[in-house]
Order: C-alpha cells, then structure tokens, then sequence
C-alpha cells in the first residue's frame, strides 16, 4: 500500500523535497559547528583572561606557595609507589572521577552516595594509609631539618665514634662469610637515626662488645635466641632473638623466606640497614629503604656497610659537636 501511495507521486517533487531536507540538514549541522566553535572560543578566552588576570596579580609569596604544594604531592606520589597504597589512591581517584560525572549528569542518588562517603573518608583514609603516613612522618623525622632537634644524638670525639662504627662493621662482615661458608642463617639490624627500642623489647639484651665468638654463639643453630634478629646499636651487639616486621610487598619473589622478608619488613619502617645470611643459599643480602640486593661478597659487603652506617651521621655528629663548642666558648 506504501509503495503504491509513493508510486502516484511525481518523481520531480521527491527530488526537490529531498534538496530542502539535505540543505536544511546542512544548515543544521553547520549552526551546531558555529555553536560549539563560539562556546570553544569563549571557553579558551575564559581562561586566557584567567590567566592574564592570575599574572598581574601574582606574587613571590604565591611561586613558594605552589613549589610547597608541588613538593608534597611529588613526595606523596614518591612515597606510594610500589606500595598497596598505590592502589587504593587509583581507587579513590575513580571515585572522584565518578562523583564528578554524577553531579554532571544530575544522577541524584550517586551523587549522594559518595558524597557522604568522602564525608568520613577522612578517617578511612587515616586508617587504610596508617603504615605509609608513618613512614612519611619516620622520614621526616630523619631529614636534616629533624636532625636539628634531635636529643638522643650521641655527641663526642668524632674519630672514636667513626672507629667503633668500622671495629663492629668489620667483625659482622668476618662473621657473615664464616656463615656464608657453613650455610648458618643470620639476620643483623644495625640501628642508625630511627630507634628500635620497640623492637629491642622483644628480644634479649645483651650489650656486649662486638667479637665473632659472641655472633657465633647468638646464631649456632641449637642456641635460643637463633631465630630472632641481632640489633647493632652505638657500636655494641645490643640485643639478640628479636622479632622483626615482615614487610607487605606481594611483589617479592617467592624464594625469599621468612629472613629476608623481615630484613625488608625493618627497612621499610625504618632507617635500619638488615643483613641477612640465608640458611639454604649461604647468599648474603642487605635491606635498607624497602629493597634488597643480594650476592655480596667480602669487599662489597665491607665498603656497602660503612658508606650506609657513616653516611650523613658525620656531617651532623660534627654540626653538633661544633654547636656545643660555640656555646661553650660564648659562655666563657
């Protein structure tokens, strides 16, 4: 029936109504090109003007603003990664992405949604980000501007404190390769800014003066405290049996055994240096900020230990020893 109503029209006016419908049709996509060209260009004039305005009225005190703000984020970012925190801000971020849309698109019941869940989110996140927060705040603590205000600095000659250092370096270094040879497991924790008193209360005090003999006894298979860690602290063999962190990292390989696992766990929530013998391989390996290398030998293990345990300890040991003779001879 159709085709037979469109058979008895002239063919002359089909073609010129389907002109109108092209030109109208033409006419229409080009005022929507005209519109959205007018709304771009209004757009970008927007923010030029933005900007022009921002620049007349800019200020030192607004550079130093933005290079703060610039350097927290830098180390936020820095301090995540490789971490599970990594993931959750991917996650928060979506959600802000998807908060953003709904109050976009005016999806009522969305928005409310995830508005009152970053209503409390604060705490959420002070709970999720409680190990990386306090890692920010450990590393703080040990920069240069924290150092300044540091009580428990041993202060004294600084050739005495830089041979006690070397004497117990060398003798954990002599003891490793006696037990890299016999394949003994060992696992040593020299304290440096960050204190480890926490983890010395788990273990055995001992405060002895470093000798092989006493690593020895500390870690013959049958002896008690074998199992723990040894904690070096101001040059003396602190404590022994201690128990350790294991470090969270879900990326590590699977030949890593519980040793190597708890040097890495110390590193992360401190500035401690963990050695490690392993008990199958006789391979030695160092932990410090999170990561650990492996296969030292005798040269590499010595020259990595005292550029770790004396690096920026000098420079301060000698601002506060200068400190203090300044202010002794002020008062004199």
């Amino acid at each position: 029936m159709f085709k037979t109503f469109c058979d008895k029209i002239p063919l002359e006016y089909l073609k010129y109504s389907g002109k109108i419908i092209y030109i109208r049709y033409i006419s229409y996509i080009s005022e929507k090109l005209m519109y959205g060209r007018k709304k771009i260009m209004d757009f970008l004039m927007g923010i030029w003007h933005t900007s022009v305005g921002l620049m007349n009225t800019f200020k030192i005190s607004d550079g130093v603003d933005i290079l703060i703000v610039a350097c927290l984020i830098y180390g936020f970012i820095k301090l995540i990664q490789e971490t599970r925190a990594e993931q959750l801000v991917k996650g928060i971020f979506i959600l802000l992405i998807a908060y953003a849309i709904s109050e976009q698109f005016k999806l009522g019941m969305l928005s409310t949604l995830l508005s009152n869940f970053f209503q409390f989110s604060f705490l959420a996140i002070l709970v999720v980000f409680q190990p990386e927060l306090r890692r920010a705040l450990e590393h703080l603590g040990r920069s240069k501007i924290g150092n300044y205000w540091s009580l428990n600095y041993m202060i004294g000659d600084e050739d005495t404190y830089i041979q006690k250092i070397r004497n117990v370096a060398n003798t954990i270094v002599d003891a490793v390769l006696i037990f890299q040879e016999a394949k003994v497991g060992a696992l040593i924790v020299f304290e440096r800014k960050t204190k480890l008193g926490e983890i010395i209360d788990t273990g055995t005090v001992i405060k002895a003066e470093p000798s092989i003999e006493l690593i020895s006894n500390i870690f013959y298979n049958k002896a008690p405290l074998h199992d723990g860690a040894m904690i070096v602290k101001d040059g003396l063999f602190y404590a022994g049996g201690c128990i350790l962190p294991l470090t969270r990292n879900e990326n590590l390989s699977n030949e890593l055994g519980t040793r190597h696992r708890a040097a890495i766990g110390i590193s992360e929530n401190s500035d401690a240096v963990a050695v490690v013998v392993s008990e199958e391989t006789g391979s030695i390996s160092i932990a410090v900020n999170g990561k650990l290398k492996q296969d030292f030998n005798k040269e590499t293990l010595k020259e990595t230990l005292n550029n770790l345990l004396l690096q920026n300890n000098i420079s301060y040991k000698s601002f506060l020893a200068n400190f203090k003779k300044n202010k002794d001879n002020n008062k004199a």
